[in-house]
């Protein structure tokens, strides 16, 4: 990771006709390492994302005794499967902030034979996990809270996972139905999962289905993914390739979109993709950016005649790529709503109040009401210098350095916190700058 100040000021851009590829998906990554730790044979890992949560993952499975080849220079991990066996009977997680490695390793835990500890920092022991242990309980797990109830750090006694039927009233998170899904192979009764009323992030389920299916896990789904059943057998141990990170991809997608005769394609995302996220390029052509998407890549360009508009729209489905349209949201021509994005309530800090006080220091009114946030743009387009703070959280480091590259006076606080997903983010962006023509 490179070795960034604590402040970074974020200068305009030029135009820029651009080509990247990204590294894999974090959600992606983090789901494979472990289906590939459970799976009955090899497995051997492309196109592997190393950020902070990935690497707390590969930690923990190392920790809890899974044989990893990690090759970096080829961004591979090469996972030895032991068919649903946790090797270790004891062991003691730090997994940082790492929500994904929190949830997923809660489940997988409980199908191990000993006792394990699941632990984070600070902010990970106020991301409530309530909604996980209770059904993980009703399938048969000991699961204690040490602390404070609802909350990591978690103290699981396991000895195998009885499984059977469960019912799910909505959730914070779709993390918690995926952590279930994962599992539910190597549970005694298999896993028949009932879900009652909306899923939060659907695509993120969709996205796990999808994978389980790559590893051949017996899985029926409703079209409607309100009911789903997985038979118990085995995780087969099969390669991947790891799709980019469609998240990440927003970010330049957004700011191709912003800066006038800029064009930017990321490869490996178009209509093949299994990420919900992929499909923030259809939001920014909504508001007037021209989008072109082929099956293996997605090309988007600033309007002709430079002109973005605000929109009313519900991003559920995409929390993630939803902040990047938020970001850049003052700078659109009238105003912005944002609708059904209370889970940013629970990630990396609040996301619904950060943004909301990092987009007024810029002069943009931004209000919440309920789940929703809207955004007006800045008055006579013109941005009140601001320092913005991170809260420790990457994507809005992320976020609003795209807004930085569309009016000066963008600043921003523990630029570093990109480590979690996107290590080497700045100089990503630099690559921009380096085919730009001078801003104006």
């Amino acid at each position: 990771m490179s070795d960034y100040p604590r402040q970074l000021d974020i200068t305009p851009i030029g135009r820029f006709d651009h080509t990247v590829d990204l590294p894999g998906s974090k959600s992606l990554t983090n789901r494979a390492l472990l289906l590939a730790a459970l799976s009955d044979g090899p497995c051997y890992l492309t196109n592997t994302l190393f950020a902070d949560d990935t690497e707390r993952m590969l930690e923990a499975l190392d920790a809890l005794g899974f044989k990893i080849e990690i090759q970096r220079g080829h961004n591979a991990v090469l996972v030895e499967g032991h068919a649903g066996v946790i090797p270790a009977t004891r062991a003691t997680l730090n997994l940082g902030n790492a929500g994904t490695a929190v949830r997923f390793l809660t489940a997988a835990l409980t199908l191990g034979k000993g006792t394990y500890t699941v632990d984070g920092i600070e902010r990970m022991r106020q991301r409530p996990i309530a909604q996980l242990v209770a059904p993980l309980r009703e399938l048969g797990a000991t699961i204690n809270h040490t602390h404070s109830d609802g909350y990591p750090p978690l103290e699981i006694h396991a000895n195998g996972l009885e499984g059977g039927e469960l019912r799910l009233a909505p959730t914070l998170s779709s993390q918690y139905i995926t952590a279930l899904l994962q599992i539910g192979v190597y549970a005694r009764k298999g896993l028949n999962l009932r879900l009652d009323g909306p899923i939060t992030s659907r695509p993120y389920v969709a996205m796990t289905l999808g994978l389980l299916e790559h590893f051949e896990v017996p899985v029926e789904a409703s079209d409607d993914l309100s009911s789903i059943d997985i038979t118990p057998e085995w995780i087969r141990g099969n390669d991947l390739a790891i799709e980019p990170d469609a998240s990440s991809a927003s970010y330049f997608w957004a700011a191709a979109a912003i800066t006038p005769g800029s064009s930017c394609t990321v490869n490996g995302l178009g209509t093949n993709s299994i990420q919900g996220d992929a499909r923030f390029a259809s939001v920014l052509e909504k508001i007037g950016a021209r989008v072109v998407i082929r099956a293996d890549h997605t090309t988007v360009s600033a309007p002709a005649d430079g002109k973005l508009h605000g929109i009313d729209i519900d991003l559920n489905d995409m929390p993630d790529a939803a902040m990047t349209l938020a970001a850049i949201a003052p700078l659109l021509d009238g105003t912005t709503t944002i609708r059904n994005v209370g889970n940013w309530r629970v990630k990396e800090t609040d996301r619904m109040a950060a943004m909301q006080t990092e987009l007024n220091k810029t002069g943009a009114q931004a209000t919440i009401n309920g789940d929703d946030i809207t955004i007006h743009p800045l008055p006579d387009g013109r941005l009140r210098p601001a320092t913005i703070d991170t809260y420790d959280d990457h994507r809005m480091a992320m976020t609003f350095t795209v807004l930085g590259l569309a009016k000066q006076g963008v600043t921003i606080n523990d630029p570093a916190c990109v480590a979690k997903t996107l290590p080497d983010f700045f100089e990503r962006i630099e690559t921009l700058r380096t085919q730009a023509s001078p801003a104006h």
